[in-house]
């Protein structure tokens, strides 16, 4: 970690990526909060989420964006709009315009579609290769320690001030947002160029071989790169051509089929299996939070000693022995449950991210990436309605032993793929995929 914040580019991104998920999280349950107390339904309130899940569905559209225009102008020029975007609630003064917050909220997450898949393909040209598991560990870490404390902050701001308090307070993180990108000295190749082939390093031997394109996993020089950096299927079939990255993504995929349903399940775990208030979900979620930031922490770390397959094998055979142990009507299992929840959830975001960067040539990372997020993102989406109907008609243990064999079912899906079961092998990406900033290989200097 020390290594990774003597770079002033990771600090300066770092803090300004912090500054903006706390503006993010204190915005929507403040926008949640305050359509329930305007309509009394507590189906509006959740609306909230649902209308920014759904422009996220935008996804490999926004990948297509991040790929044809360098990362960091994209990245500041989105964080403008959006500052401007979030000041459009403070035109709403009652019911009647109430639909404008829902506009906010879905064109929130179509821009956030483009720039989560560019922040994504950003991070390669800032930090080494060696350093990215580190680089989104600390990501992970900062964001799940900001869930502790910004759903707190943004209620309480809200109570205190107003909605039109807390837009404008996320107007202003989303400027520092875009002053820390513009303060970053990267040089980004220009879209769709390629540097000329010839002799490149392979990361980890010291040896230099000589490569047309792009050495992948498995030491072999593939036969065909997707092209045409405008063609937005590029991004599916680069995913569905590596085995490692498409069996990552069916797995998760298949997990969270099933995952959604804790959504709805979870009070029943309190009110029903532990007899406590609904509130007590409240303590449950703090546990779980305080284990992801843990998990942030070690994520890096562990990565380094295996695969990002077997770290993503290793979470979820975890997940499914903590959702196992939510059946048990015990306040400590359950306790333990929520810690080892939280603590494998960064393990799975870190190893997945970290695969999609080193295994994707940088000028398709905001594709493969827009369509990796789609493939979550809808199972997702569907889990948490199928839940939400199920819970009615169905016993909330049995909603979690269903979760924990699809997690049995994904984690042996992915041990049957032979390449995830092997060490990384060497490999060498697109020549456009090495880090452009000196800084970011070399020691700065103050």
């Amino acid at each position: 970690m020390r290594r990774l914040l003597s770079i002033r580019n990771v600090r300066i991104y770092l803090l300004g990526d912090l500054i903006s998920t706390a503006g993010d999280n204190a915005l929507w349950l403040a926008m949640a909060i305050w359509m329930k107390e305007m309509t009394g339904s507590s189906a509006w309130a959740g609306l909230i989420l649902f209308f920014f899940a759904l422009g996220n569905l935008f996804s490999p559209l926004g990948g297509a964006v991040a790929d044809r225009f360098r990362r960091r102008p994209l990245m500041i020029c989105g964080n403008l709009f959006l500052a401007a975007l979030v000041l459009l609630i403070l035109l709403v003064h009652g019911r009647g315009l109430m639909w404008l917050v829902y506009l906010v909220m879905f064109v929130y997450g179509v821009v956030g579609s483009a720039m989560g898949p560019a922040e994504t393909a950003l991070l390669p040209a800032i930090v080494p290769e060696d350093l990215l598991a580190e680089a989104n560990g600390a990501q992970q870490t900062l964001s799940q320690g900001l869930r502790l404390v910004t759903p707190l902050m943004g209620a309480g701001l809200f109570v205190w001030a107003g909605a039109g308090v807390v837009a404008v307070v996320d107007a202003v993180t989303f400027l520092v947002a875009a002053g820390s990108l513009a303060a970053l000295r990267v040089t980004e190749p220009v879209p769709g160029t390629q540097r000329a082939p010839g002799p490149r390093p392979v990361p980890g031997t010291g040896e230099v071989v000589e490569t047309p394109e792009v050495l992948m996993g498995t030491g072999e020089v593939p036969e065909a790169v997707p092209s045409g950096k405008r063609e937005t299927s590029a991004g599916f079939r680069f995913l569905a051509a590596d085995p490692v990255l498409k069996s990552i993504t069916i797995a998760l995929a298949l997990v969270l089929l099933a995952l959604g349903f804790t959504e709805s399940a979870g009070f029943s775990v309190v009110t029903v299996g532990l007899h406590r208030s609904a509130s007590f979900v409240g303590v449950l979620s703090t546990v779980q939070g305080a284990g992801a930031v843990i998990g942030g922490i070690l994520a890096a770390p562990l990565l380094k000693r295996t695969s990002e397959s077997l770290m993503i094998v290793a979470g979820l055979v975890s997940l499914t022995l903590a959702v196992l142990l939510l059946a048990v009507p015990s306040v400590t299992a359950n306790l333990v449950a929520m810690l080892v929840a939280g603590l494998v959830g960064p393990w799975l975001l870190v190893a997945a991210t970290t695969a999609l960067q080193t295994r994707t040539p940088v000028h398709l990372l905001g594709r493969v990436t827009g369509v990796f997020q789609l493939s979550l993102g809808l199972p997702q989406i569907a889990s948490i309605g199928l839940g939400a109907a199920l819970i009615a008609v169905v016993n909330y243990r049995i909603l979690l032993v269903t979760i924990a064999v699809v997690a049995v079912i994904a984690t042996g899906y992915l041990l049957s793929v032979p390449e995830t079961r092997r060490a990384p092998a060497a490999y060498v990406r697109t020549p456009d995929s090495a880090p452009a900033a000196a800084e970011a290989v070399s020691p700065e200097v103050p």
